[in-house]
């Protein structure tokens, strides 16, 4: 016997033009998160003092779209000071609850507030000691009451045109993940420079933790010569060093001019002799100057604002130590 081939599915055709649907969807959401933030209460404060007053690690869990949301919680509240990990509920039953100790606090994420996998480890949770922080949208759930602290992340609606897909739920979790860890950070007085820390391999990292002296060039690498050097031998000593300048210093070794490519191009314009002429009637006095424990990232302002390329390294008595020009800064990647 022979079946007619089955047809094709025709999708039904949506009555909201994709643009206005999408502008629905992130107004919802934007609204949810709104109306999140005008019913925190009591209940947020005491999840942040709990938090504070831990001595282990918040471990962040949940289920689903709930997991992924926790993931990057975790991973947020990890790089703002607060250390943290996540782990999937289905894992913790399979042993990785030997992860978990009593100084730690234990942020559980459910929509309903009644998923199994997480009621499951609540109460091993319990017996061991770990404070439980909830965040659901159902504060009569089974999971909302067994907590130490429970925060409401309910919404009135989904984004999803079905009421199906968890959209403006997990906006208003991950909202609140956020606000928790930004708070953390202003209250424990975490940094720019701490952030840098978490992030040593990233462009802010290297902007905020690369200092001068790891990137200056120093001893024979360092173009210097005296205030009786003759100016061709200035532009040797320039030549061979390719810093683009020479840093002029007196009898004792103490900075007091520089010489760079770009007054060579106005002493050539001037007719100046170079075989006779000596570096300290050519010389540029008061040059700029950096100390070498300084932030890389302000010798870039520093250059910008002056409007040259490279500068003197001194410390503090004065005394030049090295130098650093822009092309430094941009091998360094500081640029």
């Amino acid at each position: 016997m022979e079946f007619a081939p089955l047809a094709k599915a025709v999708p039904l055709k949506s009555l909201t033009s994709p643009l206005e649907l999408a502008r629905d969807v992130l107004r919802i959401e934007a609204r949810e998160v709104e109306a999140l933030a005008e019913r925190l209460d009591h209940h947020f404060t005491q999840a942040v003092a709990l938090i504070l007053q831990c001595r282990g690690r918040v471990v962040v869990t949940g289920v689903g779209k709930s997991g992924h949301i926790g993931s990057k919680i975790a991973a947020t509240l990890a790089s703002t000071g607060t250390p943290s990990f996540f782990m999937h509920p289905g894992d913790a039953s399979h042993g990785d609850l030997g992860m978990i100790t009593a100084d730690d606090i234990v942020i559980a994420l459910s929509n309903s507030g009644e998923s199994d996998e997480l009621l499951a480890i609540v109460p091993l949770l319990k017996r061991m000691g770990a404070k439980l922080i909830s965040m659901t949208g159902n504060s009569q759930s089974a999971l909302a009451k067994q907590s130490d602290v429970h925060l409401d992340a309910a919404v009135s609606q989904e984004a999803c045109p079905l009421g199906l897909a968890p959209t403006a739920s997990t906006t208003a979790t991950l909202a609140l993940g956020d606000a928790l860890a930004v708070t953390l950070l202003d209250q424990r007085g975490f940094s720019a420079e701490d952030f840098a820390r978490s992030h040593p391999g990233g462009n802010l990292g290297r902007r905020l933790l690369v200092l001068v002296s790891d990137i200056m060039r120093t001893g024979q690498d360092l173009p210097v010569v005296s205030t009786t050097t003759s100016l061709s031998q200035g532009l040797l000593e320039m030549s061979r060093k390719g810093l683009g300048m020479t840093a002029v210093v007196d009898a004792n070794k103490r900075i007091v001019g520089i010489f760079t490519d770009g007054d060579l191009r106005r002493a050539f314009e001037q007719g100046v002799d170079v075989r006779v002429t000596m570096m300290q009637n050519i010389m540029r006095t008061q040059p700029l100057r950096i100390q070498p424990d300084k932030l890389a990232v302000e010798a870039v302002e520093l250059m910008e604002h002056h409007k040259v390329n490279v500068l003197l390294v001194v410390d503090q008595q004065d005394n030049l130590v090295g130098a650093i020009n822009m092309h430094d800064l941009l091998i360094a990647k500081v640029v």
